[in-house]
């Protein structure tokens, strides 16, 4: 419960753990993820019985981001204004280092919000499994990323990913493999799809780029594959 606990912390603004985050705590990644999801599908339904689908889906997202205390934006953000073409693994830690948002991370942030609450939107009339899913494997998959990769710089994302095993890494996978099946097969299986492309595509550019994988990077991963999960589902839901 401890491990639990603490990665409610660490993935929110809740003062629920207590001092540093036991080894434990990214085994619950994915579990703290689909609790954080549902409750972004339960806003969605209870705005949607006073706005229309547009205004739910934002105010699902809104509330996503208030409890996350965009953790993963900012990391998202900040990969976007550092990994522009032509510089140097140097320049791009020096940039990571600088806490100011510059255009690209800007748009980033926008694109990434605007694809979201669209996608819950589209979602509205069966969330309850299909975006905690989608959520759960945004908070699964920077596990998995930073047990395949090797960590690059001296912050967080070095001292999370010292702290991974194997072990650790089989647990999120199932959870995450378990999370999609709650959606239905196909759409299980074209969210694993997702993540399981996402995973060595984002590993080659992050150690090419960096040389491994920060925290920043984890959060924009999360980023990523939460959108690429959410429109994923609402064009199967379409068909």
């Amino acid at each position: 419960m401890g491990g639990f606990l603490t990665a409610l912390q660490f993935l929110t603004i809740l003062p629920v753990g207590r001092g540093a985050a036991p080894r434990s705590a990214p085994v619950w990644f994915p579990v703290a993820g689909g609790l954080l999801g549902l409750c972004a599908a339960a806003m969605l339904k209870l705005s949607a019985l006073a706005a229309p689908p547009a205004l739910a889906g934002a105010l699902a997202l809104l509330l996503l981001v208030l409890v996350t205390g965009g953790l993963h934006e900012d990391g998202l953000a900040d990969i976007a204004d550092a990994c522009r073409a032509w510089r140097s693994p140097e320049r791009i830690h020096e940039i990571l280092k600088d806490s100011r948002i510059g255009a690209h991370g800007a748009a980033a942030i926008g694109l990434s919000l605007l694809i979201r609450a669209q996608a819950m939107a589209a979602l509205l009339p069966a969330p309850w499994t299909w975006i905690p899913a989608a959520v759960a494997l945004s908070r699964g998959g920077p596990v998995l990323l930073a047990a395949v990769s090797k960590p690059a710089g001296e912050g967080l994302g070095r001292k999370f990913r010292q702290e991974l095993d194997g072990r650790t890494a089989i647990v999120v996978a199932v959870q995450c493999a378990a999370a999609a099946l709650l959606c239905g097969l196909w759409p299980a299986i074209a969210l694993l799809a997702v993540l399981g492309l996402a995973l060595p595509v984002a590993r080659l550019y992050f150690h090419r780029r960096l040389g491994g994988v920060t925290g920043d990077c984890l959060g924009a991963f999360s980023q990523i594959v939460e959108s690429a999960s959410l429109v994923v589902l609402v064009c199967l839901r379409s068909v």
